[in-house]
């Protein structure tokens, strides 16, 4: 709470220079805020803006609180993040028309509201499934390649727990359930249940939750795979792990699984980590799902009541056209970029992992958003940390997820 407090204060303070010509973003990416922050100083300098960037991810972000909090203060930022329709729907009246920007010719993935207009400029392209340390996988004679499925995994983890000595490894998997981490499972994980294994752009599942049913034998496959993550994991990571707790134990050696994306390529470099990392699918199915998740994680807006509107599109336009920008995206913040035009390459291993599977069509997609967000961090996120905690069973958390969702029926 005192880091959400801290965090809250610097956000009104900096909104609250925003009258004096200071050009504030707001978003949700802790692995980059370094390097964010550090070219938002020379991209500044070089325009003559005083420009900051504030920061609410991680453990403690509520990007959500925070907007409502400047909003009824009347103090919101220039450039904030939404993340798909329930945050569009929230903040569509002030979000800027920027479909005669220059940057929209060069992507396909740029959010549209529902009358067609472009309004969100894409992060990035990002992607996850089980992150796996291929060095450690090929001591215990595991290929990775066959990791489709959720018996696969079963006698893969198994074998794995009964190799840790010989691995140097605490736990199997790295995975957090915290009260704080709702993120991790009832943003990301849910969407095994949500999309795996379905075409791209199929959302029948999603769009089934939104009417209050569940698919119940895709609930009961999905269920044996939480069951199997969190019977894998360390224990003490699971239940009070924060999320470096989390990324921390993979990179250096002590999980050989780790459910995060490829934003933890960053991590990957500081942590000086030299082992091999790439991408599994989830094995959140009986059936064989060979494929991962990839999406734009979300979108900058522009507030359009913005005093410093112009500055606020060049400030994204010349992160897909000058060469500072490009390089602090795909180089720096380690990003996919999500613009034809940009030709550099990310360097880090889970990056060029996700593009490699993207570039075999292997994709599911991100439905996870279509659900409320109330719902998603309120409903399900608990549901989740209970189980961690063994306060309820697989039955339960089942019992429990179908009727949550049957509140979802309009």
């Amino acid at each position: 709470m005192k880091k959400l407090a801290f965090v809250l204060v610097a956000l009104t303070l900096a909104m609250g220079s925003f009258a004096q010509g200071k050009l504030t973003l707001l978003q949700n990416k802790v692995e980059i805020d370094k390097q964010m922050k550090a070219y938002a100083a020379v991209w500044g300098k070089a325009n003559n803006v005083d420009m900051t960037v504030i920061t609410s991810g991680g453990d403690n972000g509520d990007m959500g609180g925070m907007l409502k909090s400047g909003y009824a203060a009347g103090e919101m930022p220039d450039i904030f993040v939404i993340d798909g329709p329930d945050a569009y729907a929230q903040w569509g009246n002030i979000i800027l028309d920027q479909s005669k920007e220059k940057w929209v010719a060069q992507t396909s993935v740029a959010y549209k509201a529902p009358d067609g207009k472009v309004v969100g400029f894409p992060v990035a392209v990002e992607g996850w499934g089980m992150a796996y340390n291929a060095d450690l996988l090929k001591t215990a004679g595991i290929d990775p390649l066959k990791l489709t499925s959720l018996g696969a995994y079963r006698d893969a983890f198994k074998k794995l727990d009964g190799m840790k000595a010989k691995l140097g490894i605490n736990s199997v998997v790295s995975m957090a359930a915290s009260t704080g981490m709702s993120w991790v499972t009832a943003h990301h994980n849910v969407n095994s249940y949500l999309s795996g294994g379905l075409k791209f752009g199929d959302k029948s599942v999603a769009n089934m939750a939104l009417q209050g049913k569940v698919d119940a034998k895709r609930l009961a496959d999905y269920a044996d795979w939480v069951e199997l993550l969190f019977t894998y994991a360390d224990k003490n990571v699971l239940t009070n792990g924060t999320y470096d707790d989390q990324v921390g134990a993979f990179m250096t050696g002590k999980a050989i699984f780790l459910h995060q994306g490829n934003w933890v390529d960053p991590n990957y470099a500081s942590a000086k980590a030299t082992f091999k990392a790439a991408y599994a699918p989830h094995g959140s199915s009986s059936a064989v799902t060979d494929g991962v998740f990839v999406n734009p994680p979300a979108w900058y807006v522009i507030n359009k009541d913005s005093k410093n509107v112009a500055a606020a599109k060049k400030y994204l336009n010349d992160m897909v056209f000058t060469e500072a920008g490009q390089k602090y995206m795909v180089i720096e913040a380690g990003m996919i970029p999500a613009f034809a035009n940009i030709k550099l390459q990310p360097t880090g291993p889970l990056s060029q992992s996700i593009q490699a599977w993207a570039a075999k069509g292997k994709i599911y997609s991100w439905n996870q958003y279509l659900l409320p967000e109330a719902f998603r961090n309120d409903t399900l996120g608990p549901l989740y940390n209970q189980w961690a905690l063994g306060q309820i069973d697989k039955a339960k958390f089942i019992s429990l997820f179908t009727a949550a969702v049957a509140t979802l029926k309009q």
